[in-house]
C-alpha cells in the first residue's frame, strides 16, 4: 500500500477506476485504428486511393495515437473532397443537389453517380458509385469524421495525451505514476474527471464512426453480389 493510502484511504478504489477507465479510452482508440483500417480499405479499392493503412503506436503517447489518426482522416477527406468536386464538374448541377438531398432514396443516388463515375475513376462499378454516395452524399465527412477529429484533437490536447498507451501492462502503480507522479487524492480524482469528460464523446464519436463505416462495407458487399 503507499504511503498516502494512509492519509487517502479510498485511494486504491481511485486508482482502479483510473485503470478502468484507462482500458475503455485504449479499446476506443484501438476500435477508431481498426474503423480506419477499414475505410482506406475500402477507398483504396473503389475509388482508386492510395491512402497507407495506419498502426497503433504500441509505445506512444495516446497524443500520437491520436495525431496518427487524425492525420489519416485529413488524408482521408482530402479524397473524398477530390470525388466530390470531380462529381460536383461532371454533373448536372440539378443532379448535384440531388446527391446532397438527405431525402432522396439511396438507390436515385447511387444511380447518378454511375452516370459519370467512370469518368472520374475510368470505370464504372456499382460498388465504387455506393462508396461515393455513402461517403459524400451523406454526413459521414461533413458530421461524423468531423466530429471524431474533434473529439481526438480534445483528448490529444488533454492531460491524458501524454500518457503512454504501453503503460497499461505494466501494473496499476506504474499507471497511476506514469499518469501523475504521485498518488495523492486530488489528482487521482482530477485524472478520473479527465477520463469520464473525454471518455462520454469519444464513445459516443467512435460508435458512430464505426457504424458508418461498417454501413459503407455493407454496402460495398451488397453491390457486389
Amino acid at each position: 500500500m503507499a504511503q498516502s493510502d494512509f492519509l487517502y484511504p479510498d485511494n486504491p478504489k481511485r486508482r482502479q477506476e483510473v485503470n478502468r477507465l484507462h482500458q475503455q479510452l485504449l479499446d476506443c482508440l484501438s476500435d477508431s485504428f481498426h474503423a480506419t483500417n477499414k475505410l482506406i480499405g475500402v477507398l483504396n479499392m473503389h475509388l482508386g486511393c492510395r491512402l497507407a493503412s495506419i498502426e497503433m503506436k504500441r509505445h506512444g503517447t495516446i497524443k500520437e495515437n491520436c495525431d496518427i489518426i487524425i492525420q489519416a482522416m485529413m488524408k482521408i477527406q482530402k479524397e473524398l473532397r477530390k470525388v466530390d468536386e470531380a462529381l460536383k464538374e461532371k454533373l448536372e448541377p440539378t443532379l448535384y443537389r440531388k446527391l446532397q438531398d438527405i431525402k432522396e432514396r439511396e438507390t436515385e443516388k447511387i444511380a447518378i453517380v454511375q452516370k459519370v463515375i467512370s469518368v472520374i475513376l475510368g470505370e464504372a462499378t456499382s460498388a465504387a458509385s455506393a462508396v461515393a454516395v455513402k461517403l459524400i452524399g451523406s454526413n459521414v465527412t461533413t458530421g461524423i469524421i468531423n466530429k471524431l477529429v474533434t473529439v481526438l484533437a480534445q483528448i490529444s490536447a488533454s492531460l491524458l495525451g501524454s500518457i503512454a498507451v504501453a503503460v497499461l501492462g505494466l501494473g496499476i502503480d506504474m499507471i497511476i505514476r506514469a499518469i501523475l507522479g504521485a498518488v495523492e487524492k486530488t489528482q487521482l480524482e482530477a485524472a478520473i474527471r479527465s477520463y469520464e469528460k473525454h471518455l462520454v464523446e469519444f464513445k459516443s464519436a467512435s460508435e458512430k464512426y464505426h457504424h458508418a463505416i461498417t454501413e459503407v462495407t455493407n454496402t460495398v458487399k451488397r453491390q457486389m453480389k
